[in-house]
């Protein structure tokens, strides 16, 4: 949200093709790591580490650790942040905490259908109330055809695109979706059309949400000259949109806006500890009933994970985030994508591995051929920006 407003307030209508671009790509590398468990029975976690080596648990378990503080504090952060701008009564960091230990509530005592549920609710909400308030400020048509004859790459926008398009559909997050395709027992060939009409279905839709925003930056912020920087820069957006569109536009996006971080942190706070539980067995090499003991919701693993993710990176509210850990974050959040999309390309071409029906196809090797000079990029522009 935050980098399709920026960009959005920025360029307009120009760059929003950028939201579509990062939409498909991540479609192509989520289906990829999606066709590889139902080729192999194995979670692209355990088929990097068996096949690529023993030297991927070291880098995933620093890189793991580090993405869960900072993102932890950062949605626990937004969530404050949304939270107190409906009911400013508790400030920010109360209600961080508060959101928190309630997500991690509800990953601990519900089940995954009950998760499935209320992320669909939630998600539909947050899609109906932005998606309803880009409607009401520009029609479809309207927004389609200036889309479309404002595409552009306007001079100093490079990084603002590639923001756009790095933060559209999550990073590690989508390594979730193995496990939770797991959890819904979609195993094997007959399951491939239903996975690949499951990600067809929900990146449209994250692709829609992202024009959507940048819609509204474009109508609101951009000519009123408004710059965005943050959470709070997005927030910004909702009382421009009071003025434009009554109260009721300002607490659609509000809402519309808390509905959107909070999904996230919940995402997180019920995907991430499977990745955490199946990175210790593998440490372990258990055997696969073991192995399968492991990475549960009720394994202690996990749960102690869990933890991990709901209560420790709450001090950054209070301290800020250091400095060091920033710079070790960035670094290794720029190597894991194109690292994902490199594994990916290898792996899945592979004949002996995969399988036929499950090969990528030459329009999917080029995607991510295409994604893998693109984050790369990101890559050596985050290792040069360190000596500048």
């Amino acid at each position: 949200m935050v980098a399709a407003a920026v960009s959005g307030a920025r360029y307009g209508y120009a760059i929003i093709w950028a939201a579509a671009v990062g939409a498909l790509l991540k479609y192509v590398m989520n289906e990829g790591l999606a066709r590889w468990q139902l080729a192999t029975g194995t979670t692209l976690l355990e088929g990097w580490v068996r096949r690529l080596g023993p030297w991927v648990q070291i880098y995933f378990g620093v890189y793991l650790v580090l993405w869960s503080v900072i993102v932890a504090a950062a949605l626990a952060s937004a969530c404050g942040l949304a939270a107190h701008a409906i009911i400013p009564a508790l400030s920010v960091e109360v209600w961080g905490v508060l959101h928190s230990l309630l997500a991690a509530a509800l990953v601990l005592f519900g089940s995954y259908r009950q998760f499935e549920r209320m992320m669909k609710w939630f998600i539909g909400f947050m899609f109906l109330t932005i998606l309803g308030c880009a409607l009401f400020v520009e029609p479809p048509i309207q927004i389609l055809l200036q889309s479309l004859t404002q595409a552009a790459v306007p001079a100093g926008s490079a990084k603002f695109i590639l923001g756009v398009i790095g933060g559209v559909g999550g990073s590690l997050t989508m390594l979730a979706y193995g496990y939770w395709i797991r959890e819904r027992n979609w195993r094997g060939v007959e399951r491939k059309s239903a996975v690949q009409f499951d990600l067809g279905v929900s990146y449209a839709l994250t692709g829609v949400f992202g024009v959507a925003i940048m819609v509204l930056a474009a109508t609101t912020l951009k000519p009123a000259g408004v710059s965005v920087s943050g959470s709070k820069g997005v927030l910004e957006m909702a009382t421009m949109l009071g003025e434009v569109m009554g109260r009721f536009g300002y607490w659609a996006f509000v809402i519309g806006f808390w509905g959107a971080v909070s999904t996230s942190m919940l995402g997180v706070w019920q995907g991430v500890p499977y990745l955490f539980c199946d990175f210790v067995a593998l440490v372990k090499r258990l055997p696969y009933d073991a192995h399968s003991d492991i990475v549960s919701t009720k394994s202690r693993w996990y749960r102690g994970y869990l933890f991990w993710l709901a209560v420790p990176p709450l001090a950054l509210l209070l301290t800020g985030r250091p400095v060091g850990l920033i710079v070790a974050y960035s670094i290794s959040g720029a190597l894991f994508m194109p690292f994902l999309a490199g594994t990916l390309l290898y792996m899945n071409s592979r004949l002996d591995w995969v399988g036929e029906r499950f090969r990528n196809s030459r329009t999917t090797n080029l995607l991510l051929i295409f994604s893998l000079l693109l984050f790369g990029y990101l890559l050596l522009d985050e290792l040069l920006a360190l000596f500048k």
